[in-house]
């Protein structure tokens, strides 16, 4: 079942990152499902965090996208090389996100692999915010999506993970934050 618009609203971004783990992350392009299941997340807090494309309020046109309603993607070329897929979440001028970091892949694992020049059992081929993101085949043309839709969505399939199973620790290469 499609997560609902409601889902993402939810204003602890914390919850939510913890929350996303075990749920199916799909896109269709050209008539062809992947999916993968959300194994690593990060949390953005939006104006006060230093490593957010939103800290200190900031608004440019590609950072608008944080400040809607919950429940769209925000999709940003890092390093001018990898699509960084996000779940924005909170309320419209609220600007939280949630970064998938990792996916298991579970459905059009042929097309992961094209994609990625690897076998799906490789774990790097949807191990990184980068890689899952193009094992998926996201790109900036999913960016402000919503997520409610038939593009890019998010499915909860009953997958749950304890708190014991959920580890957390420092952000990778934004130690500064």
């Amino acid at each position: 079942m499609k997560l609902p618009l409601s889902y993402y609203l939810n204003q602890d971004v914390i919850f939510l990152a913890k929350d996303l783990l075990g749920k199916i992350l799909f896109t269709e392009i050209d008539g062809q499902i992947t999916a993968g299941v959300i194994v690593e997340t990060e949390a953005y807090f939006g104006v006060v965090d230093k490593a957010s494309h939103a800290y200190g309020g900031r608004r440019t046109e590609r950072t608008e996208t944080l400040y809607g309603q919950g429940g769209v993607s925000y999709v940003y070329l890092c390093y001018g090389i990898h699509h960084l897929f996000n779940v924005v979440t909170s309320v419209e001028g609220e600007p939280h996100a949630v970064l998938v970091r990792a996916v298991e892949p579970l459905l059009g694992q042929e097309i992961m692999e094209l994609r990625r020049k690897m076998s799906f059992t490789k774990p790097a081929i949807s191990s990184g915010p980068g890689s899952a993101a193009k094992a998926l085949g996201i790109d900036r043309n999913f960016n402000r999506k919503d997520l409610t839709e038939n593009e890019i969505w998010i499915e909860d399939h009953g997958i749950r993970f304890s708190p014991e199973e959920i580890v957390a620790g420092p952000r990778i290469g934004v130690a500064y934050a």
